[in-house]
């Protein structure tokens, strides 16, 4: 599968998915759930052929994982949605997907088939897929803390109990992704950990996302307090996901940073 081919796979998934969140604003659920679910399939299918294509898990640089957040985000919409049947969320999510679409559009960084010898190990792909989930699930709790901050005169405890159910998923599968990348850590170099820069900030972000979480269990806690934290806490992902690309401590240094050649 040629990277070439990618536009027309975008184009269909972003068409079926802006279906199914027109559908949910007109409750139309059965619509909704059909359209956005054959936007995934279509989406995952060209993930699918690409990694054929590749002979390897299409996962080794920043447009690679960006594929995987454009497919995750949806997922993660509708999974908000057949839950707790927000109708805005489906909006939402897909137009974040579609701004990650446009730039693997402009800047795919999709490479050739040479892996370095390190990430020739069976934790590589479990370990960015799930990272990726986690951030997929982590930036709908983002999306929740916007619109409850600036679009929503009062926060509801129900509002509020959305957020935490999606950080406490997103956070389960941050540890998981973690625990796989200290066993290939371990396997690849030895060492469990290294306080590697990379690892040093997804400590962080795994540790901002547990003060979230305590602060919730906190019976003075106030809403506005938390949404903020979740607004800092996904500012401390995104620096932990891209950011440290571009972080003098990293250059030439991290093992983690992403291939951007």
């Amino acid at each position: 599968m040629n990277w070439n081919y990618f536009i027309f796979f975008a184009i269909i998934s972003l068409l079926l998915w802006v279906i199914g969140a027109w559908a949910a604003w007109k409750n139309k659920k059965i619509t909704a759930f059909a359209a956005t679910g054959g936007g995934l399939m279509v989406f995952f299918a060209f993930i699918v052929l690409l990694w054929m294509s590749l002979e390897r898990p299409p996962l080794r640089t920043m447009g690679e994982t960006r594929l995987w957040y454009s497919f995750f985000l949806p997922l993660a919409g509708i999974i908000v949605y057949s839950r707790w049947k927000y109708k805005w969320i489906l909006s939402f999510s897909t137009i974040l997907s579609a701004v990650f679409i446009c730039i693997n559009l402009f800047k795919p960084e999709i490479h050739n088939k040479t892996l370095m010898p390190a990430l020739q190990s069976p934790w590589f792909a479990p370990h960015v897929i799930v990272y990726m989930f986690a951030y997929a699930l982590l930036g709908a709790a983002f999306v929740m803390a916007v619109y409850l901050l600036f679009f929503k005169k009062k926060q509801g405890e129900e509002e509020l109990d959305i957020c935490d159910n999606l950080v406490y998923v997103g956070w389960a599968f941050l540890t998981i992704g973690m625990l796989f990348g200290a066993l290939w850590a371990k396997e690849a170099w030895g060492t469990y950990w290294a306080w590697d820069p990379k690892e040093t900030w997804a400590a962080a972000t795994w540790l901002a996302y547990l003060v979230y979480i305590h602060y919730r269990l906190n019976r003075q806690s106030t809403a506005k307090v938390a949404l903020w934290i979740l607004l800092i806490n996904f500012v401390l992902l995104q620096m932990c996901w891209w950011g440290i690309n571009y972080l003098p401590s990293a250059q030439g240094t991290s093992v983690h940073t992403y291939n951007l050649e």
